[in-house]
């Protein structure tokens, strides 16, 4: 009888790379879907959701250079 580490090898040589590869062209196939690019879009836009104006530092060497850099 082989051992145990024997049939895994051939099955993760046959099978398993067989398994791997469908599973990465699902995930390509669904990425690429048509009619995916607004939920990507949209999701990529998430950090910036209710976002009216940008967080100031206000440190006063932060203000000092924003005011340098201002004249």
């Amino acid at each position: 009888m082989e051992d145990t580490y024997t049939i895994m090898r051939v099955f993760a040589g046959s099978w398993g790379m067989l398994f791997m590869l469908l599973a990465f062209l699902a995930v390509i196939l669904f990425t690429l879907r048509p009619g995916s690019r607004k939920v990507h879009r949209d999701t990529a836009n998430i950090p910036f959701r209710h976002d009216d104006r940008p967080a100031g530092d206000t440190t006063p060497a932060a203000t000092a250079h924003y005011e340098e850099a201002r004249q």
